[in-house]
C-alpha cells in the first residue's frame, strides 16, 4: 500500500434526519433559483417527490423536475432530461433518489451547462466542464453515487459506459434518512449488500488503495454490519437507517477513490442481460469472488473479519477469511435475498456468454488482487449459480 495518495470527494457532507428542510437555503448559498429535479417514477408513486416540494414550498424558486430515470439509465434517458433542463433554463440540478438518478443528474449539470455532446465526455477525465450547481440526495443506503465521481449511463442492449470526472461530484451531498423510511425490505438489504461490497472491495484494490480510503471502508463496515438486519426488519427505526446512509456514503467515498474490482465486474454483465438490480448482482457473486480472491486477499480479509466478528475463534488468516465468507453467505440469506444465480432468473446456458462479457471490464478487473481471466469468471458463475 502506498502512502503517497490523493483523495477527492463531495464538497460538503451534511448528515442528519430531516435535513431536507434546508434544501432551499442551501441551493440559494449556491446561487440557484431554476432547479431541475431529476428523479423516477418510483419516487413519485412513493410521495417522496411530495416531500422535497413542501420542503421547498414558500421559496421562489421556479422548480421543474424529470421523473423518468429508470434503472441503468439510457442515453436516450439522459439526453431527454438534457432537453427538459434546457427547456427550463435550469440554472441548477438536483439528483433526487437512487444511484441511477444520482448519475443521471451528475450528467445532465455537466452537460447542460458545458455544451458538450454525451459522446465526448465517456472515459477517465475526459469532460472539460464547468456544470451547474448539483445537489444530489440519496433515497437509498447503497450507491454511494453521492460522493462519486462516476456516473454509469447505458449504451446498448448489454453494455455501459462510464463517465469519470471530479466535475461530478456534487457540491452538496445530503442524507436524510426520512427519505428512506418506506424503502421495502428487499432493497434496503440489496442496496445495503451494495454498500458493503464497495467497502470491502476498496479494502482489497490493489489500485490506489490508501490509509485514508482504508479508514473509512473500516467505519463503513462496522456501521452497515451492526444495522443492517435492524433496517431490513424494522424499516422504521430512523437510527439504523441513517447509519446505513451514513455508511453508504463512507463506502462510497472509499470506493471513489480505491475502485472496486472482480464482484462489480461480474455483477454488471448479470445486469446488463438479466436486468437483476446492481445490489443484488454484487451480492449474488461476492461470497464466490471472495472464494476465489482468498489466496491473494487473507491477510485482509483476516483484517475486516477481525473488524466486524470480533469474538471469531479464528486462529489463521485461512480461518477468518472463511469465517468472514461464511458469514457474508448466511448474512446475504438472513436478509431474503436470492443466494444462487438461479434463483434470480439466470440460466445456465448464459455463463459462458456472462463471463466473456465480464472480461470487457478491465477497468475493474485490474483493481481485483487476484487475476481474473475468462476460465476464472465462469468458474465463478458455475459457483454461483
Amino acid at each position: 500500500m502506498t502512502t503517497s495518495f490523493s483523495f477527492t470527494t463531495t464538497k460538503t457532507l451534511i448528515n442528519a434526519p430531516d435535513s431536507l428542510q434546508e434544501l432551499g437555503s442551501h441551493l440559494s448559498k449556491l446561487g440557484v433559483k431554476r432547479p431541475l429535479i431529476v428523479t423516477d417514477q418510483g419516487i413519485v408513486s412513493a410521495g417522496l417527490l411530495d416531500q422535497i416540494e413542501r420542503a421547498l414550498d414558500g421559496t421562489e424558486l421556479s422548480i421543474d423536475t424529470y421523473a423518468d430515470v429508470v434503472a441503468d439509465p439510457a442515453e436516450s434517458i439522459v439526453l431527454n432530461a438534457l432537453d427538459q433542463a434546457k427547456q427550463h433554463q435550469a440554472d441548477g440540478i438536483i439528483g433526487f433518489g437512487g444511484g441511477s438518478s444520482m448519475d443521471t443528474a451528475k450528467v445532465i449539470a455537466l452537460l447542460a451547462c458545458s455544451g458538450e455532446s454525451l459522446d465526448e465526455i465517456y472515459g477517465v477525465e475526459q469532460a472539460k466542464g464547468p456544470r451547474l450547481p448539483l445537489v444530489l440526495i440519496p433515497t437509498t443506503a447503497g450507491t454511494g453515487s453521492e460522493v462519486t465521481a462516476v456516473a454509469i449511463i447505458t449504451t446498448g442492449e448489454t453494455t455501459k459506459s462510464g463517465v469519470v470526472s471530479p466535475l461530478l461530484l456534487p457540491d452538496i451531498a445530503l442524507l436524510d434518512a426520512k427519505l428512506t423510511l418506506g424503502l421495502p425490505a428487499q432493497v434496503t438489504a440489496a442496496t445495503g449488500i451494495d454498500a458493503m461490497v464497495h467497502a470491502i472491495e476498496a479494502f482489497t484494490s490493489i489500485h490506489k488503495k490508501n490509509p485514508y480510503s482504508d479508514m473509512l471502508a473500516r467505519e463503513a463496515l462496522k456501521l452497515m454490519s451492526s444495522n443492517i438486519e435492524t433496517a431490513v426488519s424494522n424499516g422504521d427505526d430512523l437510527d439504523a437507517r441513517q447509519n446505513m446512509l451514513f455508511g453508504a456514503a463512507l463506502a462510497g467515498q472509499a470506493f471513489a477513490n480505491a475502485p472496486v474490482a472482480a464482484v462489480h465486474a461480474l455483477a454488471y454483465p448479470l445486469g446488463g442481460h438479466f436486468h437483476i438490480p446492481h445490489g443484488l448482482s454484487n451480492s449474488l457473486v461476492l461470497p464466490h469472488v471472495m472464494r476465489f480472491n482468498a489466496p491473494k486477499a487473507a491477510h485482509w480479509y483476516a483484517e475486516l473479519c477481525d473488524l466486524i466478528l470480533p469474538d471469531n475463534p479464528g486462529d489463521s488468516e485461512t480461518d477468518k477469511t472463511h469465517l468472514l465468507i461464511n458469514h457474508f453467505e448466511a448474512l446475504i440469506n438472513r436478509l431474503g435475498l436470492p443466494c444462487q444465480l438461479r434463483d434470480a432468473g439466470v440460466s445456465e446456458s448464459s455463463l459462458e456468454t456472462l463471463a466473456a462479457d465480464a472480461m470487457l471490464q478491465q477497468r475493474l478487473l485490474i483493481n481485483n488482487p487476484r487475476v481474473v481471466n475468462e476460465a476464472d469468471a465462469l468458474a465463478i458463475y458455475q459457483a454461483a449459480f
